[in-house]
């Protein structure tokens, strides 16, 4: 294994670990160590990696985001067909999301949305604000979703932010 193929598998081993360990406690009651024992790899390599324990929460985000990114790609789609895939992307995950919800950590998907769709130092003002206006507030759409059972498909999901839209 070359050192980015053993970073990888190190990455996804400390993940999964990360994710189960979750399933059974706070993310503050586990330690790195604990993570790190229960991915196999030792702690050197957590840090060598991450800095805190959200650290991986977050790429494992972007990862899956970026991923259903480049599946989108080329696919000529309206702003309503882009929101549904979006909660479609939720729904994809939601065994993951509703772990961050449950855990109190589903803030952390906002830096990911912002990050991947908020505005960026470039935009014009008037359009930084309307993006992050936007943003912010489909962040909320899918944070109260998320906390509600994620009842609607996303296509009706969707549809109400649409019929919503001023």
């Amino acid at each position: 294994m070359n050192n980015t193929e053993r970073n990888t598998y190190v990455k996804r081993q400390l993940t999964a670990a990360l994710l189960e360990l979750l399933k059974e406690k706070n993310l503050r009651d586990i330690s790195i160590s604990e993570i790190a024992g229960a991915a196999g790899v030792h702690r050197v390599s957590f840090y060598r990696n991450f800095k805190e324990k959200e650290d991986i929460l977050r790429e494992h985000m972007n990862v899956t985001y970026k991923a259903w990114e480049r599946a989108q790609a080329g696919k000529a789609a309206s702003e309503h067909e882009a929101t549904a895939d979006l909660f479609a992307y939720m729904v994809q995950n939601d065994g993951f999301y509703r772990l961050l919800h449950n855990q109190g950590l589903f803030y952390l998907f906002k830096d990911v949305l912002l990050t991947n769709v908020g505005p960026r130092p470039e935009f014009p003002n008037h359009t930084a604000y309307a993006t992050a206006f936007i943003a912010n507030g489909i962040y909320g759409w899918i944070a109260e979703w998320v906390a509600r059972g994620m009842q609607e498909s996303p296509e009706e999901m969707a549809k109400l932010l649409k019929q919503q839209a001023f």
